[in-house]
């Protein structure tokens, strides 16, 4: 079954404060997106790679997945995520997408086999983690309301496979609803489609502010994948 992967690389990372965006941004000797595309490419899963990104940074991510034995697409993001992961999936050749965070560069190839692996099997997957602190819910001021069970809890993470056809046509669904979501499972959960959550790590954090630059850096180093 092929597999395309799309890596959401379209954001301005304004959190992260550098004035462009966070996945050009040096980490370990390369850049953040150049970690993210080199897991893609060592996975061996993945028929293809597209990677979403602005216009202006088009240049830059075709010398980042030049560098990786890999078929790529190019395609420019939208206004919002979920905008530009539709004009990513849209396309995609493979029967499954496999949707990633552009800044989550500390993937690993075996996690993302992992996740494509249960993909195949249950049709639809994704990474998550459980939480290591108590997890509460809250009211509309602020003042719990209950304590949500931390072995039912998950925080879920990228990578998120899905049947590309049902995938596209769900984030039609929700963009002409005016549904807005921070994730795919979100538009799969509204189709009532069974998603398979695959043990992820605590390492693959999404860097979004300065101090996940540290950490991304002192984790690479621990792995010796530093230059």
């Amino acid at each position: 079954m092929r597999i395309s992967a799309v890596l959401v690389a379209a954001g301005t990372g304004s959190r992260m404060g550098a004035g462009f965006n966070k996945v050009y941004m040096p980490l370990a000797g390369e850049c953040v997106l150049w970690h993210t595309v080199k897991a893609v490419a060592e996975s061996g899963v993945f028929s293809e790679l597209v990677i979403v990104t602005g216009r202006e940074d088009f240049e830059k991510a075709e010398q980042i997945a030049s560098c990786f034995d890999i078929v790529y697409k190019i395609t420019e993001g939208g206004a919002t995520r979920q905008e530009s992961v539709l004009n990513g999936i849209s396309v995609c050749t493979g029967e499954l997408v496999a949707v990633h965070d552009g800044a989550r560069a500390l993937v690993t190839p075996e996690l993302l086999r992992s996740v494509a692996d249960a993909a195949i099997k249950y049709g639809a997957a994704a990474l998550g983690v459980m939480p290591k602190d108590t997890i509460k819910a809250a009211d509309a001021d602020g003042f719990i309301e209950r304590t949500i069970p931390r072995e039912s809890a998950y925080q879920i993470q990228t990578t998120q496979v899905f049947k590309k056809d049902a995938l596209i046509a769900a984030h039609k669904r929700a963009i002409e609803d005016g549904f807005a979501v921070t994730d795919d499972c979100m538009v799969m959960e509204r189709e009532g489609v069974k998603i398979k959550i695959v043990e992820g790590s605590y390492e693959n954090i999404k860097l979004t502010t300065p101090e996940d630059i540290y950490t991304a850096e002192r984790i690479l180093k621990e792995r010796g994948q530093t230059k």
